[in-house]
């Protein structure tokens, strides 16, 4: 499982917030943030095993993300995480929306759950082989394996697939610590981004809700701390963010000058 939680038009001195964790097989290799390419130039980590990244934005202050998602076949021979970073080359969401559109219709991939942002539209993509696109209002939105707790727009609202057979349970288990999370990281009075992430950051880590992973062989590898604005920060926390400190990936540094 991964969890992706944006706060989107929420504070005015950051319209895109993002708090991560990665979950994946302990032995897949990856690498830290940093800033690669130009027009645009990305900020992301890199999955070193299939390529691509899980989460990142641009210099035009374009997010993207994505979660897996169950989907009954399974191995598309296209990674997930390269339509991330095509989708990081565009310069703004409703284009990263049509890139995602486009990219399905051409190839095949296993199931996902993704996210565009920007400071003007958001967009959730549902994949499972059929494509729906969900166009987010403002508010905190938590996304999962399983499905989403969608808020904004005055309600809230979850959007839950059920695997069948064993996977049923553990499906709604998810459901439930995104509603728990989604329903904890609602904004107090007065808060702005940066104090916002550091209590996201607390909750990604707290084993109460159920998103910090430990298991055999497969757990929560990293966790990622994203404000995008006048400011854009990408904080990165290198393993479980239970026990792994967050530290900040530096923007101006390319690949292979960055120390993080």
């Amino acid at each position: 499982m991964c969890t992706l939680t944006l706060a989107w038009q929420v504070f005015p001195d950051a319209p895109v917030v993002v708090a991560a964790n990665r979950d994946e097989r302990r032995d897949r290799p990856s690498e830290p943030p940093t800033r690669r390419g130009s027009d645009p130039w990305i900020v992301a980590p890199r999955d070193a095993e299939a390529g691509g990244t899980w989460i990142g934005y641009n210099e035009a202050g374009l997010f993207v993300g994505i979660t897996n998602r169950w989907r009954a076949e399974a191995r598309a021979e296209r990674s997930r995480g390269r339509l991330v970073d095509d989708a990081l080359q565009e310069t703004d969401a409703e284009a990263a929306a049509r890139l995602v559109e486009r990219s399905v219709a051409d190839h095949d991939y296993d199931g996902f759950n993704l996210v565009v942002a920007d400071a003007t539209g958001a967009y959730l993509f549902e994949w499972d082989g059929d494509l729906r696109k969900i166009r987010l209002h403002p508010g905190v939105h938590v996304v999962v394996n399983s499905g989403a707790a969608l808020g904004g727009g005055g309600a809230v609202t979850d959007r839950f697939v059920t695997p069948e057979g064993d996977g049923a349970e553990r499906a709604a288990e998810q459901m439930a610590n995104a509603r728990a999370v989604r329903a904890e990281l609602t904004p107090e009075p007065g808060e702005d981004a940066a104090s916002w992430l550091d209590r996201a950051g607390d909750v990604l880590a707290d084993h109460e809700y159920g998103v910090c992973i430990h298991e055999d062989g497969y757990g929560t590898r990293s966790s990622s701390l994203i404000r995008l604005g006048d400011e854009p920060t990408f904080r990165f926390a290198p393993g479980p963010p239970c026990e792994t400190a967050y530290r900040t990936a530096d923007a101006n540094a390319d690949a292979d000058e960055s120390q993080l």
